[in-house]
């Protein structure tokens, strides 16, 4: 799977998980970018992630992803 299906995939889910057709999102995207990004949205967000490109992450991940770029690596990793 390239980066860019995978951004596609990506976006598909944050789009539903934020109700915002219009939300797209790329290596540098923070929470700080999104609005309503909270922690519990998060978790929310990271389950939607795992069950679309069937992978698990480590509470470790969850914490440290600094940006959607560092997601994006661990999915090419992994998928």
């Amino acid at each position: 799977m390239t980066r860019e299906e995978i951004f596609e995939r990506l976006n598909d889910v944050f789009r539903d998980v934020f109700d915002d057709d219009d939300l797209t999102v790329t290596d540098a995207t923070t929470a700080q970018d999104v609005d309503g990004w909270d922690s519990l949205r998060h978790i929310t967000l990271l389950a939607a992630i795992e069950d679309e490109f069937d992978v698990t992450f480590s509470m470790g991940q969850t914490v440290s992803m600094k940006n959607v770029g560092e997601m994006v690596d661990f999915i090419e990793e992994e998928a």
